[in-house]
């Protein structure tokens, strides 16, 4: 069977039937804004493949493959097999992202699992390739018009074992991480990228100890010695639990507000144009897996950025 035929031919007959449905609801809407991945993490699966597939094509606002394809990754972890398709299609044809036979054939396999007859056919089409997990990194994040893209680039691993002071350190994220309602992988990801588990260490910019509090964050969060681990390790949590809470679970713009601080991010309505804010977040995403954490409330009214999307969103979804 010829492969490049058959994804071609697969193409033209899976979103005609989901632009059919997309043409009753956003027929003749042109929209000058765009809701975040934030705002739409709690609509319907049918939304947020709805908005996924406008920002893949750019119907009626900006084209961005990288809020397509976070989009699509939540709408696949709730098991939408039309989103699986469509990320292996993605991968399959290098459209937006990185062609990747493994990865494409990964979310066939799953949409194939759940009875999609044309995955189905797609993985007879692939053949024989290495096994892989189906994975929701996406290659870019895309944070709206005017906002540089920023490319996941992979990071290091790190061992996380290689010392009793590691272990000790590792063992404190893991018992304290639940008490500020974050997991422990994302902030053991942050702690390696700030300091390497270093809890001497100062930046130039005078940032100190394992989560690099600058004295002013330290003290912002009741951070009395920013060299000791234990104080260091709550005071940048909380920091890290209100960034997560003020941007609505959204690990790249929490990310961002770390690095460069929540002003800068509501600037830019995204993630900055800085080269190391974009590497930073680039590679802490990586080592992460994940570009979504679930919200954390009660801590902070949410951004004006993540509000007024959520409320377009609302409007929008009216009949």
């Amino acid at each position: 069977m010829n492969r490049s035929r058959y994804l071609a031919k697969s193409r033209l007959r899976r979103p005609r039937a989901l632009f059919a449905a997309l043409a009753i609801s956003l027929a003749g809407s042109v929209h000058a804004g765009a809701p975040s991945v934030a705002s739409l993490s709690g609509a319907p699966t049918s939304t947020q493949l709805q908005w996924a597939a406008r920002f893949e094509h750019g119907e009626g606002i900006p084209r961005d493959v990288g809020r397509a394809v976070q989009l699509y990754c939540l709408a696949a972890s709730r098991g939408s097999s039309e989103a699986q398709y469509q990320l292996g299609w993605m991968y399959a044809n290098g459209r937006g992202v990185p062609r990747d036979d493994a990865l494409a054939a990964a979310w066939f396999r799953k949409a194939a699992a759940k009875g999609d007859a044309i995955s189905q056919r797609l993985l007879i089409a692939f053949g024989k390739v290495k096994m892989k997990s189906a994975s929701c990194v996406g290659p870019t994040r895309g944070a709206g018009a005017g906002v540089v893209q920023v490319a996941y680039r992979a990071a290091p691993r790190v061992d996380f074992e290689s010392t009793p002071e590691r272990r000790q350190i590792v063992a404190w994220v893991r018992e304290m991480a639940p008490e500020y309602q974050l997991d422990p992988d994302l902030v053991l990801a942050v702690l390696a990228m700030e300091s390497g588990f270093s809890s001497s260490a100062v930046s130039p910019k005078n940032a100190q100890g394992l989560m690099q509090l600058i004295p002013e964050t330290a003290d912002r969060f009741g951070v009395q010695d920013a060299f000791d681990p234990v104080q260091n390790l709550r005071g940048g949590m909380a920091y890290l639990r209100w960034l997560l809470a003020f941007f609505g679970g959204d690990v790249p713009l929490a990310l961002a507000g770390y690095n460069a601080g929540e002003k800068a991010v509501e600037r830019y309505g995204g993630v900055p144009p800085y080269p190391e804010t974009q590497a930073y977040v680039s590679r802490i995403v990586q080592r992460y897996g994940k570009i979504w954490h679930p919200p954390v409330a009660g801590v902070v009214e949410p951004s004006a950025l993540i509000s007024a999307a959520a409320a377009r969103v609302q409007a929008e979804s009216k009949p």
